[in-house]
């Protein structure tokens, strides 16, 4: 059944064209109207195998990681890490630089020029992790833009590629459609009250939110806009991990001057500054 569902999981193999995947017009609409939308089969199973060996060297510290750049996202920073439910490992390939031109990276490219114009770069990239028999490896509600810097351009095009089967059991992502059409962010709260002692923020849904799990094959990709309300639930398979790679292209404009602020979404970073919702915050991401 596994095998069978990695085959569906391949998508249309025409869709992936040398270093592009190609959308079409629902795609496009779907992202926009909905905040996300789920490509299928946007790597290869022999591409997936490549990408796997390099995030299994984070998982295993062979590449060294500095500071909270490897830390757990359902708890604070005190938690032993044999002991991590969310394994959050920030910029790999700033640690790694020969991932950087791979072929999920060209691929996501061409999808975000796709959806959001030819100025799209990669603003950061990120490994998440639920080990098996994790339950409170809960990833609050959130939007992105809640953890960012104020710029005059926010269009971003966030992918998360699933390394595995992604399941309500396993703790995929769930979405809340629509959410990013809101005027204003929801109000975010330092998850343990404090950000220096956790980077990790939290949105409360209301009883109009009707969250969407987004179940994913191996291979498979969603990307989502910068405003648009997911988290995700606990892992209680026994057996299965939820292992992703995210990758966020933004403009180039923007990048630029997140970069003369100093913010790199390096969790080691330390900046004040003014929050997607008015209020000064200090920045660890």
């Amino acid at each position: 059944m596994a095998e069978e569902q990695q085959q569906q999981g391949r998508g249309d193999t025409s869709r992936r064209q040398g270093d592009r995947y190609l959308l079409s017009s629902d795609d496009i609409r779907t992202f926009h109207t909905n905040g996300y939308v789920h490509l299928k089969g946007v790597l290869s199973e022999e591409e997936m195998c490549e990408l796997e060996k390099e995030f299994m060297a984070f998982l295993r510290r062979e590449v060294p990681v500095e500071g909270r750049d490897f830390c757990d996202m359902s708890a604070d920073y005190t938690k032993p890490v044999e002991s991590f439910s969310i394994i959050n490992i920030m910029l790999p390939s700033k640690y790694n630089p020969q991932l950087k031109g791979n072929i999920y990276e060209k691929r996501a490219a061409s999808i975000s020029e796709q959806l959001l114009g030819p100025d799209m770069v990669v603003d950061y990239d990120q490994l998440l992790s639920k080990p098996p028999n994790k339950p409170d490896a809960e990833f609050k509600w959130h939007q992105d833009l809640a953890y960012w810097p104020v710029t005059a351009d926010t269009r971003t095009a966030s992918f998360w590629l699933a390394i595995d089967n992604s399941t309500v059991e396993n703790g995929c992502v769930q979405f809340v459609p629509g959410s990013h059409l809101e005027k204003s962010l929801r109000h975010h709260g330092p998850l343990h009250g404090d950000r220096d002692k956790s980077h990790t923020l939290a949105a409360t849904l209301t009883t109009s939110d009707l969250p969407k799990p987004a179940e994913l094959n191996r291979g498979d990709a969603t990307v989502h806009h910068e405003r648009i309300l997911h988290g995700s639930g606990g892992n209680f398979s026994s057996d299965s991990w939820r292992r992703a790679w995210v990758m966020a292209y933004r403009s180039k404009t923007t990048v630029d001057e997140e970069r003369r602020m100093g913010f790199t979404h390096s969790h080691n970073d330390n900046l004040t500054v003014l929050n997607s919702v008015g209020r000064e915050t200090q920045v660890s991401s």
